[in-house]
Protein backbone atom coordinates (compact mmCIF):
# COMPACT_ATOMS: atom_id res chain seq x y z
CA UNK A 1 0.00 0.00 0.00
CA UNK A 2 0.75 3.57 -0.90
CA UNK A 3 -0.20 6.80 1.30
CA UNK A 4 0.77 9.74 1.27
CA UNK A 5 1.70 11.39 5.10
CA UNK A 6 3.12 14.21 6.81
CA UNK A 7 6.56 13.46 8.88
CA UNK A 8 8.44 15.17 11.06
CA UNK A 9 12.36 14.03 10.72
CA UNK A 10 13.99 12.62 14.29
CA UNK A 11 16.98 11.29 13.67
CA UNK A 12 19.56 9.82 10.57
CA UNK A 13 21.72 7.25 10.17
CA UNK A 14 24.00 6.37 7.40
CA UNK A 15 23.46 2.76 5.70
CA UNK A 16 25.51 1.43 2.92
CA UNK A 17 28.01 4.08 0.77
CA UNK A 18 24.59 6.37 -0.50
CA UNK A 19 21.96 5.74 1.79
CA UNK A 20 19.80 6.70 4.72
CA UNK A 21 17.74 5.40 7.69
CA UNK A 22 15.42 7.77 8.52
CA UNK A 23 13.20 7.53 11.94
CA UNK A 24 10.34 9.94 11.33
CA UNK A 25 7.89 10.71 13.47
CA UNK A 26 4.36 10.71 11.00
CA UNK A 27 1.02 11.94 10.56
CA UNK A 28 -0.63 8.73 10.16
CA UNK A 29 1.59 6.16 11.56
CA UNK A 30 3.41 7.60 14.36
CA UNK A 31 6.94 6.09 14.39
CA UNK A 32 8.43 4.96 11.29
CA UNK A 33 11.30 3.90 10.55
CA UNK A 34 12.52 4.12 6.82
CA UNK A 35 15.30 3.16 4.35
CA UNK A 36 16.30 5.85 1.32
CA UNK A 37 18.38 5.02 -1.19
CA UNK A 38 21.01 7.19 -2.96
CA UNK A 39 20.22 10.59 -1.32
CA UNK A 40 24.06 10.41 0.16
CA UNK A 41 25.37 10.91 -3.56
CA UNK A 42 28.68 13.20 -4.26
CA UNK A 43 26.75 15.47 -6.52
CA UNK A 44 24.43 18.63 -5.66
CA UNK A 45 21.43 16.79 -5.97
CA UNK A 46 22.18 14.13 -4.07
CA UNK A 47 23.40 16.97 -0.84
CA UNK A 48 20.16 18.48 -1.04
CA UNK A 49 18.14 15.41 -1.00
CA UNK A 50 19.99 14.64 1.91
CA UNK A 51 19.63 17.50 3.66
CA UNK A 52 15.64 16.98 3.90
CA UNK A 53 16.50 14.60 6.44
CA UNK A 54 17.98 16.70 8.95
CA UNK A 55 15.92 16.64 12.80
CA UNK A 56 12.64 18.73 13.03
CA UNK A 57 12.46 18.68 9.42
CA UNK A 58 8.83 18.56 8.53
CA UNK A 59 8.02 16.85 4.94
CA UNK A 60 5.52 15.53 2.69
CA UNK A 61 5.65 11.73 1.84
CA UNK A 62 4.88 9.03 -0.38
CA UNK A 63 5.48 6.13 1.76
CA UNK A 64 5.28 2.38 1.64
CA UNK A 65 3.67 0.77 3.94
CA UNK A 66 4.26 -2.95 4.80
CA UNK A 67 2.84 -3.70 8.95
CA UNK A 68 4.65 -6.66 8.56
CA UNK A 69 8.12 -4.90 8.37
CA UNK A 70 9.68 -3.14 10.77
CA UNK A 71 11.71 -0.64 7.99
CA UNK A 72 9.66 1.10 5.51
CA UNK A 73 10.43 2.59 1.87
CA UNK A 74 9.52 6.37 0.80
CA UNK A 75 8.34 6.55 -2.73
CA UNK A 76 8.65 10.36 -2.80
CA UNK A 77 9.39 12.85 -0.15
CA UNK A 78 9.59 17.11 -0.30
CA UNK A 79 9.22 19.72 1.89
CA UNK A 80 6.10 20.39 3.70
CA UNK A 81 7.14 23.71 5.62
CA UNK A 82 10.32 25.48 4.65
CA UNK A 83 12.08 26.86 7.54
CA UNK A 84 13.03 30.49 7.98
CA UNK A 85 15.43 30.00 11.02
CA UNK A 86 15.29 26.91 12.60
CA UNK A 87 18.17 25.42 10.44
CA UNK A 88 20.43 28.77 10.27
CA UNK A 89 19.65 29.92 13.62
CA UNK A 90 22.17 28.35 16.23
CA UNK A 91 19.38 29.11 19.16
CA UNK A 92 16.42 28.20 17.81
CA UNK A 93 18.41 24.78 16.52
CA UNK A 94 19.59 24.64 19.66
CA UNK A 95 15.86 24.39 20.93
CA UNK A 96 14.34 22.30 17.79
CA UNK A 97 17.46 19.40 18.53
CA UNK A 98 16.23 19.83 22.15
CA UNK A 99 12.13 19.13 21.51
CA UNK A 100 12.99 16.36 19.21
CA UNK A 101 15.22 14.39 21.12
CA UNK A 102 12.88 14.91 24.41
CA UNK A 103 9.76 13.91 21.80
CA UNK A 104 12.10 10.93 20.33
CA UNK A 105 12.66 9.41 23.77
CA UNK A 106 8.82 9.51 24.75
CA UNK A 107 7.96 7.85 21.86
CA UNK A 108 8.20 3.99 22.48
CA UNK A 109 5.39 2.37 20.06
CA UNK A 110 4.72 3.20 16.18
CA UNK A 111 1.10 4.07 17.47
CA UNK A 112 -1.09 6.65 15.11
CA UNK A 113 -1.12 9.85 17.35
CA UNK A 114 -2.62 12.57 14.92
CA UNK A 115 -3.27 15.15 17.69
CA UNK A 116 0.49 14.75 19.19
CA UNK A 117 1.80 15.14 15.53
CA UNK A 118 0.06 18.61 14.83
CA UNK A 119 1.36 19.51 18.60
CA UNK A 120 5.06 19.33 17.64
CA UNK A 121 4.46 20.55 13.95
CA UNK A 122 2.73 23.72 15.58
CA UNK A 123 5.29 24.17 18.27
CA UNK A 124 7.82 24.22 15.85
CA UNK A 125 6.50 26.42 13.07
CA UNK A 126 6.07 29.02 16.37
CA UNK A 127 9.15 28.15 17.12
CA UNK A 128 10.72 29.72 13.88
CA UNK A 129 9.10 32.53 13.45
CA UNK A 130 9.71 33.24 18.11
CA UNK A 131 11.51 35.98 18.93
CA UNK A 132 14.69 36.33 21.59
CA UNK A 133 12.38 35.81 24.91
CA UNK A 134 10.47 33.39 23.52
CA UNK A 135 12.80 31.14 21.63
CA UNK A 136 14.73 31.16 25.34
CA UNK A 137 11.81 30.38 27.30
CA UNK A 138 10.51 27.36 24.74
CA UNK A 139 11.88 24.62 25.95
CA UNK A 140 9.85 25.20 29.15
CA UNK A 141 6.68 25.65 27.28
CA UNK A 142 7.50 22.63 24.93
CA UNK A 143 8.24 20.25 27.68
CA UNK A 144 5.22 21.28 30.46
CA UNK A 145 2.56 20.58 27.17
CA UNK A 146 5.00 17.98 25.73
CA UNK A 147 3.81 15.59 28.96
CA UNK A 148 0.22 16.03 28.39
CA UNK A 149 0.32 13.67 25.22
CA UNK A 150 2.11 11.20 27.55
CA UNK A 151 -0.29 10.91 30.63
CA UNK A 152 1.55 12.43 33.36
CA UNK A 153 0.43 16.34 33.01
CA UNK A 154 1.59 18.55 36.14
CA UNK A 155 -1.79 19.26 37.78
CA UNK A 156 -1.19 22.75 38.53
CA UNK A 157 -2.89 24.35 41.98
CA UNK A 158 -0.26 26.82 42.70
CA UNK A 159 -0.83 29.26 45.33
CA UNK A 160 1.05 31.17 47.96
CA UNK A 161 0.74 28.46 49.95
CA UNK A 162 0.86 25.74 47.65
CA UNK A 163 4.08 26.12 46.49
CA UNK A 164 6.24 23.02 46.44
CA UNK A 165 6.29 21.30 43.22
CA UNK A 166 6.55 17.50 43.90
CA UNK A 167 8.25 16.50 40.31
CA UNK A 168 7.39 12.46 41.56
CA UNK A 169 3.70 13.34 41.98
CA UNK A 170 3.33 15.98 39.47
CA UNK A 171 1.05 18.32 41.53
CA UNK A 172 1.60 21.29 43.70
CA UNK A 173 1.61 20.51 47.59
CA UNK A 174 1.74 22.58 50.51
CA UNK A 175 4.47 21.06 52.58
CA UNK A 176 8.02 20.63 51.23
CA UNK A 177 8.67 16.60 49.78
CA UNK A 178 11.06 14.72 52.03
CA UNK A 179 12.60 13.79 48.65
CA UNK A 180 14.95 15.50 46.33
CA UNK A 181 12.70 16.41 43.09
CA UNK A 182 11.15 19.62 43.82
CA UNK A 183 11.14 23.05 42.93
CA UNK A 184 10.16 25.52 44.96
CA UNK A 185 8.38 29.26 45.25
CA UNK A 186 9.91 31.76 41.85
CA UNK A 187 10.40 28.31 40.23
CA UNK A 188 7.04 26.93 40.86
CA UNK A 189 5.44 29.77 39.76
CA UNK A 190 7.02 30.06 36.62
CA UNK A 191 5.86 26.52 35.59
CA UNK A 192 2.74 27.33 37.19
CA UNK A 193 2.60 30.14 34.99
CA UNK A 194 3.76 28.31 32.03
CA UNK A 195 1.27 26.00 32.90
CA UNK A 196 -1.51 28.62 31.89
CA UNK A 197 -0.04 29.47 28.69
CA UNK A 198 -1.50 27.81 25.46
CA UNK A 199 -0.11 29.98 23.04
CA UNK A 200 3.44 30.15 22.39
CA UNK A 201 3.65 34.25 21.55
CA UNK A 202 2.44 34.68 25.45
CA UNK A 203 5.89 33.50 26.84
CA UNK A 204 7.07 37.08 26.05
CA UNK A 205 5.35 37.71 29.53
CA UNK A 206 7.27 35.00 31.80
CA UNK A 207 10.28 37.08 33.09
CA UNK A 208 12.94 34.71 33.83
CA UNK A 209 16.99 34.74 34.22
CA UNK A 210 19.44 32.19 32.74
CA UNK A 211 19.65 30.55 36.00
CA UNK A 212 15.92 30.42 37.14
CA UNK A 213 15.70 28.67 33.32
CA UNK A 214 18.71 26.33 34.03
CA UNK A 215 17.45 24.79 37.23
CA UNK A 216 13.50 24.78 35.79
CA UNK A 217 14.70 23.13 32.64
CA UNK A 218 16.83 20.11 34.50
CA UNK A 219 13.95 19.33 37.01
CA UNK A 220 12.04 19.25 34.21
CA UNK A 221 14.65 16.22 32.49
CA UNK A 222 14.23 15.12 36.16
CA UNK A 223 10.48 14.83 35.80
CA UNK A 224 10.57 13.24 32.55
CA UNK A 225 13.01 10.51 34.15
CA UNK A 226 10.41 9.76 37.08
CA UNK A 227 7.61 8.73 34.78
CA UNK A 228 9.07 7.54 31.14
CA UNK A 229 11.26 4.14 31.51
CA UNK A 230 14.60 4.37 30.33
CA UNK A 231 14.38 7.67 29.70
CA UNK A 232 18.05 8.72 30.57
CA UNK A 233 19.57 11.61 30.21
CA UNK A 234 19.23 14.37 27.33
CA UNK A 235 22.47 14.78 25.14
CA UNK A 236 20.59 18.59 23.77
CA UNK A 237 20.66 19.87 27.37
CA UNK A 238 24.23 20.98 27.95
CA UNK A 239 24.58 22.72 24.09
CA UNK A 240 21.17 23.98 24.63
CA UNK A 241 22.40 25.70 28.46
CA UNK A 242 25.97 26.81 26.43
CA UNK A 243 24.25 28.35 23.53
CA UNK A 244 21.44 30.47 25.54
CA UNK A 245 24.23 31.32 28.25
Amino acid sequence: MIHKTKGIVLRSVKYGETSLVVTIFTELFGLQSYLVNGVRTPTKKGTAKANLFQPAAILELVAYRNEFKNLQRLKEFRWAFLYQHILSDVRKNAVALFMIELLSKCLKQPEANAELFYFVEDALHHLDEANDTVTANFPLFFALHLAVFFGFRISDEFTDNIHYLDLEEGTFVEEQPKHLHYLQDREAAAVSHILKIMQPAELQEVTLNQEMRRRITHALEEYYALHIPDFGTMKTLPVLREVMS
